[in-house]
Formats: structure tokens, sequence, C-alpha cells
């Protein structure tokens, strides 16, 4: 047997929904205990373009192969995304000229996508997803030279064998894992991959839960109406998961409140687990930030309706209101009409306003536990209209999905600079000068990148310990430069242990958001202006969801 394009298809569709059907499992093998075990979700969405619509994939194994990728690429989100649509892409790469596979072709593809995902990553840890990838294939390489495997139906059985068997020693080569008592959550969202395109193979694909068809119903007239009389232009769509301060029925009725003052259409269901929300809007990032309070998105879709009416009515489309970058996919790049640029990405208003002062170009609505997508990072940069375009993506886990946005867009230059978190992304916008040069500029803004250090204040979701440390759920964190280093039943006290890991301060930079008030935000500014006497400190109410916290210190 050899695989062609229809098998392919089926079999990259299964995997999709089998990868989708498992997100939490995987979510919950996240090995640190902040509010951002989200890899089975970031895969999810990743590979989200690919379910659905197979004729999407009508072709050879050559056309369908390189679609798959595609979609995977744009839609990826999260280290983990990026990882496995590079994986597809290379297989992609490999069968380019192929219009069937067999066993030789496959384990070609799979070495040609290991090679893919590891160049994406700087240096690679063993016991992640990259491990399972690797060593599944070339343990399935092996036996194929040794003729234990003489065709397709036992190469990929054979391949999810190892994959398993290589996710169970991944607690082995990292010690976190084992201590979690967990194994790699990334290689387990690849598992269900492999499992998803197995059964496909054996005529048992995997389905994802669809609703039953709505009964035929004549088609509307778009064209009765104009384009421009939508007046909010974003059907937002979100299923919520409660935290557990929100568990119960009718535990968020300000966030019902809330979105009712933002759009029409509202459709809002409070449940015992989750909330699901449907509004018409012009702030969608807004919706989603302050749903972000409440719990861990678990879905999200938004649609500019707009374009839809203009693609049904064939009207021209007409300009939405500036918003958010997942608020407007789709439109063509804009004109070019000076030298910078810059795209940034962050949570909360009062964040989402310091950047607008600090004269972002565009602000794309994402952070900590809702990471954007490639597709997003290149829309935000078409619609700068600079030549050389600064992505500052603010957050460890979107730093991957920026460098291949930048790949993507060939209409202007694109440069990502590494920030992990809002204060370096600030930072890095201050110390930009218009009137030098793009490498003057990239130098300085690393720089004051470097001398940046970030303290956060978070919660714990779930009891794990860490080095020492044995942390339970609803405990303060606190976080240096993104590390857990102390915890505490007390904020205050898990701020002022944050504050002995410090040596100096020039300028110390407070935001406060999720569960802290300005009372408390002031008086943790007496406490920083006693430890670092003389030293300016400003108070912002940051509005971020997630992070009661995040301080800057210069």
């Amino acid at each position: 047997m050899k695989i062609v394009g229809s098998i392919y298809r089926d079999m990259v569709v299964s995997a999709a929904c089998c990868l989708d059907n498992n997100k939490d499992i995987v979510n919950n093998l996240n090995v640190f205990p902040v509010p951002d075990g989200d890899t089975g979700i970031n895969m999810s969405l990743t590979m989200s373009g690919v379910r659905g619509d197979y004729t999407k994939f009508e072709g050879s194994l050559s056309e369908t192969s390189q679609k798959a990728a595609n979609l995977m690429l744009r839609g990826a989100r999260g280290n983990s995304g990026v990882i496995l649509s590079l994986f597809f892409r290379g297989i992609g790469k490999a069968w380019k000229d192929v219009e069937s596979a067999d066993c030789d072709e496959v384990i070609q593809g799979f070495k040609r996508g290991v090679s893919e995902a590891y160049k994406a990553v700087m240096n690679p840890t063993e016991g992640t997803i990259l491990t399972v990838m690797r060593v599944m294939t070339e343990t399935a390489e092996e036996a194929y030279h040794k003729g234990i495997i003489r065709d397709v139906t036992e190469l990929f059985p054979f391949m999810y064998k190892a994959a398993d068997e290589t996710l169970q020693k991944t607690p082995d080569m990292l010690p976190a894992l084992k201590q979690a008592g967990v194994v790699d959550s990334g290689g387990a969202g690849f598992l269900c991959v492999m499992e998803g395109m197995v059964k496909a193979l054996e005529g048992n694909p995997v389905s994802a839960v669809e609703s039953s068809k709505p009964a035929i119903a004549p088609s509307a007239d778009f064209s009765t109406f104009n384009t421009e009389d939508i007046k909010f232009a974003y059907c937002t769509e979100c299923i919520v998961t409660k935290s557990a301060k929100y568990k119960g029925e009718d535990t968020a009725d300000a966030l019902h409140q809330f979105i009712m003052n933002l759009g029409d259409s509202v459709v809002f269901v409070d449940d015992e687990e989750i909330i699901k929300l449907h509004v018409h809007t012009n702030k969608p990032g807004k919706v989603l930030t302050e749903a972000l309070r409440y719990g861990s998105l678990y879905t999200v879709k938004i649609e500019n309706m707009k374009h839809q009416h203009s693609n049904l009515s064939g009207e021209e489309a007409g300009e939405a209101p500036a918003a958010v970058v997942e608020e407007a996919a789709g439109d063509a790049p804009v004109e070019i009409t000076k030298k910078y640029g810059f795209v940034t990405v962050c949570m909360g208003d009062g964040i989402h306003d310091l950047f607008s002062d600090l004269a972002a170009d565009y602000i794309v609505s994402g952070g900590q536990t809702m990471n954007p997508s490639t597709e997003d990072i290149v829309h935000a940069v078409e619609q700068t209209p600079a030549e050389i375009v600064f992505v500052l993506p603010n957050n460890k886990n979107i730093y991957m999905v920026s460098e291949q946005a930048s790949r993507i867009v060939d209409s202007r230059k694109v440069v990502v600079i590494e920030t992990v978190s809002v204060p370096e992304g600030i930072a890095a916008m201050l110390t930009f000068d218009e009137g030098a040069t793009e490498e003057e500029n990239i130098a300085a803004m690393k720089e004051a990148v470097s001398n940046v250090t970030t303290l956060s204040s978070t919660y714990a979701v779930r009891d794990t310990e860490i080095g020492d440390t044995a942390i339970k759920a609803g405990e303060t964190l606190g976080l240096y430069n993104g590390k857990i280093v102390c915890t505490s039943d007390d904020r205050i006290a898990c701020l002022e242990g944050l504050m002995t890991k410090v040596d100096g301060a020039s300028i110390v930079t407070i935001l406060y958001g999720e569960g802290a008030t300005e009372d408390e935000a002031n008086h943790v500014a007496e406490i920083m202006g006693e430890k670092f006497p003389g030293v300016e400190v400003m108070v912002i109410n940051g509005g971020q969801p997630v992070y009661s916290y995040i301080i800057s210190i210069e």
C-alpha cells in the first residue's frame, strides 16, 4: 500500500480531530502551576484549519501535503504549535514532487519534518516533543532497513508505538517532568496526532463532535443592505473554562454586563463549569481580555462580518474599525508610508494604552493563556505602513510564532526583537530612535531589554512541587524573569520575597491587574520606595488578566 493524496488527507484530518478531542488532557500535563497550561489548545488550534472541509485537500499527495502544511503554519500558536507546523511543513517539502509514498518516502518525509522542527529551536532540549518526533523517526528508519517493516500499514502503528515509548521516557530526560510525575505535554500532543493518523489508515478515522445539520432553508439575499450599514464589525464567540473562583451557575454577571455595553446580538450562558458568550462588537480584544478574568479560553472565534457580507453580496469591503489583529484577518497589506513601524503583543487595557502612547502601529491582543497565531502576526505586520517593522512578542511562547511570521511576510522587512515580558517590550520602544539606523536601533533595543528585570505575581492552578518547594493550588506565585522563586498565601508577602532578589534599581514601574486594587498597588509602591530610596516608582492600572502584578525594574 502507498499513501496518496486522499489517504493523507484523511490521516491529517483524523490527527487534528484526535488532538482536539484530547486537548484538555494535554493541557493538564503542563509542568508549571502558573495558569498558562495551554499546550493542547495551541496545538489543536494550529491544526484546526485542516478539520472539517475536505474540499481543501482535493489533489495529489504533493498538493495535499503542502496545503495542510500551509494551513498549519499560518494557524500555528505557541512554541508547541510552531514545532508541530514545521514538522508538517518538512513533510510537505519532502513530498513536493511525490504522487504517492511508500515506507521509504514516508520516512524521508518525517526525517525532513524533524529537521525543520529542530531548526526552529535555538537550543533544543531533550525530553520534549522534538525528542519524541526524532526518536520515533530514527527507530522506524532502522526497523525499515532491517526489513522488520515492509508496508506503510505496518510503519505507522510501529511509529506510534515508538513515539509512545519515547514519550514515557521523557521524565527521565527532564527532571522537572519527573518531579511533577508527568510526561512532556507537547510530546503527548504529538502522540495524539500519530494516533489519529494510524486510525485513519486502519479505516477508522477519528471524528470531532459535530452539531446536527440544520434544516435546509432558502438562501438570504445579502444585497438588500450595504456593508457600511453594519454597526459592529466583529462576530466574537468564545467558551471560557471557569477558574475555581467562579465555579457554579450565575457567577459571571459582571462579564455579561460588560459585553452588553460593547455591542449587540449578545448571547450569554453562565453554566457551572463554563461561560459561553457571543457578541457583535468593534472591540473583540476587550471582550477576550475581560473573559480571561473568569478562567481560561477553551475556544475562540472572531469573524469580520463586513468582509463576510461583502463576499456574499459582491460589494467592495469597507474599512473595519481599528482593532487588534484577530479582528481583521484577511485585509490586503497597507501602503508603506514611513521607514519604521512597531507591532506589539499585550493584554489589558492599561498596557494597551501604554503601547499606544509609545506609538505602536498595531497591537495584537494576546499573551499568557491566549497566544496569537502566525497568521495574526503576519496580518498585523502587513497592516503596519512601514518599510521595516519591529515585532515585540513580549512573551516567550509567542517569540517562535513571530519568527515564523517574519519568514512569511514579503511585503516589508520584519525584525523580531526577543522580548519575553511586557516591561521588556516597553523598554525596547522607549529606546527606539527614529533618526538612527536599523542596526543601531536593534542594538539599542537589545541592550535596553537586557537591562530590564521583570517581577510578576500570579496564582497556582494546582498542587505541585518545584525543586524543594511544595506549591498548593490557589497560592500566590512570585516570578523573577519568568521563573517561580517564591510562594505565599499572602500576595504582599510574596512580592516582598521577590524584592529580595533585586539588588538595585533606577526606575520601577508597577502594572497592577487581576485581583489587585489601586490602594494595594500604592502600598506595594511604598514598599518599593523603602527598598530603593530615591528611586522613581510609577503605578499604572495595566488591567492585565492572570497576573496581579507585573513590575519592571531598570
